[in-house]
């Protein structure tokens, strides 16, 4: 699938630069030639003129040639002939932090049920993909415990240079990925690398792979390559031995025919999970009584997740005896025998209801049901044959009553500030997955044709973004038995626009929420790939709000690379909400700890055009990209992004200094970029307690990437545009310009 990408790719629009690890060098590779359908400087470029004339012209001007009292051209955004771009704009990048601030909100919300099995929130709070630090590499290889197939998979490594491991979901390949390259590469690096690396990319050299550094590639998509698969694979076998590293890739298809025999694929066995247990327990400190108490009461059908899960809770004082009743094959029984049982079309409907809904309190919650009832009434003989019988029923029925008899059915008191109140909950949250695995198995097609016009009608009439969630949260999970029925009846409809922007903000949600699962994250960068590539507006507009949010925070790399690829697109709207989607990303990154420089350093090179091989049209969108993402704000503390990034982790002063630099040498951009300066430099104060040190560490980036010449003549502009300095910046400014005057090339 991913090797076809280029080919479905408009003509005319380079790839964007990749960035899976800062220090990859196939991350700064220049942009491809443009095809004949580029737009040509000086060709016929109408409307990009009447949108970009400010950077077209004197777009290469460099502060050498202009004198500090000239005037600067005025902010695109406020020209007259495009009074509402700024607004769209604002208004669409807020609608996406929106959704991202509720979404991570959510997942600090005490009490929160999301029901992703045994998942981790953390999971949507970190990359999936780069370089892994001593710390990630230690906890994965801590408590790992090898299966009896590891050693076959060592000598293939060994041999090969690459490895495919091959199982279903739960089986610990993510974790023997990682602990074969730390056996085998010469060195201890190790790099994650996106699912969506095609075998073109491999065997080109993308990234291009360095001696004695290991290379892991999880959950990799599937692609169809036909009856060249064992030509294609060999050739990432030779690129990978030519550099002297070393490549291990799991993913759960087993392929089509005979498994190319120039890489061994071997299927893929889990380790044994109470050896898994133990070696967790008792590095934990758990006493020995402890440890035995645990080992004997795991039930038989664990995943290493569950086993993993149980461990982090024994090992934090909980009883082995109430933590196992949550885990394994013998948990969902309850689940089962309740499905087991002959049920009313009120008692399926409670059910339901409550597998999407969960959390609402009574009246919303009998509301949602009826309407659910009308919807899939069809489907139960009873109630199909006289309609008047059947409202009846729905108009009778004491559903209170039914509700509190339903043992699948909990009520929990949840408190909100000084009141409590009641909400509709499973009893225990892994329910929520088993019941709908038995919807999914034991109700028709025309059921499920009910439930998909209930819930789409549902999201449309009711917008919020607590329903939405707890929808998404339910079709994520619905997801592992039921994709196809997913994807086809609510994800692509809604993200195309069938439930209005409400069903836009579902889908993306739903993406969201499969982040949180490792075993879906891929399945999640797969969708949102498809609607980017999409000729349809809407499927590419809902691709980047989910770039923006949390299958960006796992997979920074391929969204700066969707994202980047449409802002050099031909329709001023869409470049705009994918700069917007780039500031979020940016604003989402340093909320979650990560790396903001997984856009800035893209952006920076970008923007450098070293190659000169960006067209005017590709140049202007690139400095609007830069210029919307220096000029965000911080919601939450409406400061600079620019002042409050770097406060928080220093290594970010580096590329913002390039980005401000790149800028300033643009005329048309200067007057704007001097201003955010300003801005940045009088926000800091009340971002960091050291000002002074974060002005200084900002000035002598910014010198770095100046030319020694433009440097003394950064103050005269920096004056000329803001004028009088207060009294409590001037101290802030003077130690900044001292910074950039004082730098050694």
């Amino acid at each position: 699938m991913n090797e076809e990408e280029s080919a479905k790719r408009p003509q005319g629009t380079p790839e964007p630069p990749e960035a899976d690890d800062p220090r990859e060098s196939a991350e700064t590779a220049p942009p491809p030639e443009p095809t004949e359908d580029d737009p040509k400087p000086g060709g016929d470029r109408s409307a990009d003129k009447a949108d970009h004339a400010d950077h077209a012209d004197n777009a290469d001007t460099r502060h050498g040639t202009e004198q500090p009292d000239q005037a600067e051209p005025t902010d695109k955004a406020d020209k007259p002939d495009k009074p509402d771009r700024a607004k769209r704009a604002d208004e669409t990048g807020q609608a996406q932090h929106n959704v991202n601030q509720y979404f991570y909100g959510a997942l600090d919300a005490p009490g929160a049920i999301f029901g992703i099995g045994t998942a981790d929130s953390g999971n949507a709070r970190r990359r999936a993909v780069g370089r892994l630090d001593a710390g990630e590499a230690d906890a994965i290889l801590a408590p790992y415990v090898e299966p009896d197939c590891f050693e076959d998979a060592v000598r293939a490594l060994q041999q090969d240079g690459v490895v495919v491991l091959v199982g279903p979901p739960g089986t610990g390949k993510r974790s023997a990925a990682v602990a074969l390259v730390a056996k085998v590469a010469e060195g201890t690096e190790y790099v994650v690398l996106s699912p969506g690396r095609s075998l073109d990319d491999l065997a080109g050299g993308r990234p291009v792979f360095e001696k004695g550094v290991g290379y892991v590639l999880i959950d990799r998509m599937n692609e169809a390559v036909g009856g060249t698969a064992d030509f294609d694979w060999r050739r990432v076998r030779d690129t990978v031995r030519e550099h002297g590293a070393h490549l291990v890739v799991t993913t759960v298809y087993q392929g089509e025919g005979d498994a190319p025999g120039s890489v061994r694929h071997m299927p893929w066995r889990p380790p044994d999970l109470t050896a898994v247990l133990r070696l967790r327990l008792v590095r934990a400190g758990c006493g020995e009584d402890t440890v035995e108490q645990a080992a004997s009461l795991m039930p038989a059908g664990c995943r290493i997740a569950e086993v993993a899960a149980a461990a982090a809770r024994i090992a934090g004082g909980a009883d082995p005896a109430g933590v196992w009743q949550e885990y394994g094959a013998a948990a969902a029984q309850p689940v089962r025998d309740w499905f087991d049982e002959p049920r009313s079309p009120q008692e399926w409907t409670e059910v339901t209801a409550l597998a999407f809904v969960t959390g609402l309190g009574y009246r919303d919650f009998e509301t949602c049901q009826e309407h659910l009832e009308e919807r899939v009434a069809a489907t139960f003989p009873a109630l199909a044959t006289d309609e008047e019988t059947a409202e009846a029923a729905r108009r009778d029925a004491d559903r209170r009553l039914s509700l509190s008899r339903n043992s699948l059915v909990a009520v929990e008191e949840r408190k909100d500030g000084s009141l409590t109140r009641s909400a509709l909950v499973f009893p225990h949250p892994q329910y929520r997955q088993w019941v709908l695995e038995e919807l999914w198995n034991k109700r028709s097609t025309a059921y499920w044709d009910g439930v998909r016009d209930w819930l789409t009608d549902l999201v449309a009439t009711q917008p919020g973004l607590g329903l939405q969630l707890s929808v998404a949260s339910g079709l994520a999970l619905l997801t592992r038995p039921a994709f196809d029925e997913v994807e086809e009846n609510y994800l692509h409809p809604w993200a195309a626009g069938a439930a209005g922007p409400a069903g836009q903000s579902t889908a993306t949600l739903v993406l969201h929420c499969m982040c949180l699962d490792e075993g879906l994250a891929a399945t999640a960068l797969s969708v949102a790939r498809g609607w980017a590539r999409s000729p349809d507006p809407a499927l590419s507009s809902t691709a980047t709000a989910a770039f923006s949010g949390a299958l960006g925070v796992c997979f920074p790399t391929d969204a700066v690379k969707a994202l980047l690829h449409r802002t050099l697109g031909r329709f001023d709207d869409q470049a705009w909400e994918a700069m917007v989607a780039l500031a979020g990303l940016v604003v989402v990154l340093m909320e979650c700890d990560q790396d903001a420089g997984a856009v800035l350093r893209p952006l920076a090179y970008r923007l450098k055009d070293e190659g000169g091989k960006l067209t005017a049209h590709q140049r202007d969108r690139t400095l609007d990209a830069v210029l919307t993402v220096v000029r965000a704000r911080h919601t939450r503390s409406g400061r600079m992004v620019c002042a409050v990034l770097p406060a928080r982790d220093p290594r970010q002063a580096d590329p913002i200094g390039e980005l401000w630099a790149g800028l300033l040498a643009h005329r048309p951009c200067r007057r704007r970029v001097l201003l955010c300066l300003d801005t940045t430099l009088r926000d800091l104060p009340a971002v960091t307690d050291e000002p002074e040190q974060a002005a200084e560490r900002l000035g002598r980036s910014l010198g770095a990437a100046l030319p020694p010449d433009e440097r003394p003549r950064l103050g005269p502009f920096l004056r000329q545009v803001v004028g009088r300095f207060d009294e409590a910046t001037a101290p802030l400014i003077d130690t900044f310009l001292g910074a950039v005057l004082s730098t050694e090339d």
